[in-house]
């Protein structure tokens, strides 16, 4: 995968590239990527690139074939250009933020309930979780999201660090997707809630459990047998 300055400091705001080609008049690949492109159940960053004193706004980022595809508003963009790029930081904020509930809210399901994950989809205002489990109802979704919010309140940090893949599988609860990891991925990127939670995982966090801010159950959906579908979202 191209360069992902996007996990190595997932706090930045911006930083300069260069275009290093187009895949057409309004998709670029980059030498720096600041943007998180869509994936995992993560939505792709938004944000612009400026060359010069012109702006060409970030709408979509994919990845494709190894490749990091950023789409932008207008043409005008060539290879070998010097540009800085800017990240629309309120959403990927609040992204992150969900980001590190979701881990928390699914390890306190998978602990209290067996239940793993079977589809999830972070966004700005709400997050949702898909997962199989028999005895659903209210009291249970709310005792569930209530015991996160009190391991949030713990203040743990988020350390991200890498394994081999071998050595990763040992950690109990590595996974917490029902899909397994692809077997071609040998190394693992770890995300560790410390005295909470260790998943792997490739998208961005934030550094503390004190930033997220506390969680409330939104939505219960029965998609029938035992699918089950939640949403929640941050307060504030």
């Amino acid at each position: 995968m191209a360069n992902t300055f996007y996990l190595e400091d997932s706090y930045a705001k911006s930083c300069d590239a260069k275009v290093e080609k187009l895949i057409s008049p309004v998709e670029v690949v980059l030498s720096q990527n600041l943007f998180y492109p869509r994936g995992g159940g993560q939505p792709t960053d938004t944000g612009k690139i400026m060359k010069n004193k012109e702006t060409f706004i970030v709408s979509e980022v994919s990845k494709k074939d190894g490749e990091i595809i950023c789409k932008v508003d207008k043409a005008g963009l060539t290879a070998g250009d010097s540009v800085t790029c800017e990240l629309n930081w309120e959403r990927r904020y609040r992204l992150m933020r969900s980001h590190t509930a979701a881990h928390i809210l699914s390890t306190v399901m998978q602990k209290e309930t067996g239940a793993l994950i079977t589809g999830n989809q972070l966004d700005v205002d709400k997050t949702r979780f898909d997962f199989s489990l028999e005895n659903f109802d209210r009291t249970l979704m709310d005792s569930m999201v209530q015991k996160a919010n009190f391991e949030i309140a713990k203040n743990a940090n988020v350390k991200i660090y890498s394994l081999p893949r071998e050595e990763a599988m040992k950690i109990e609860g590595i996974v917490k997707l029902a899909s397994a990891l692809p077997p071609a991925i040998s190394i693992l990127r770890i995300v560790e809630i410390e005295g909470i939670d260790t998943q792997a995982d490739g998208g961005t966090h934030v550094k503390n459990t004190s930033e997220i801010g506390k969680l409330e159950l939104v939505k219960m959906e029965n998609k029938g047998a035992q699918n089950r579908r939640i949403y929640f979202k941050l307060m504030p």
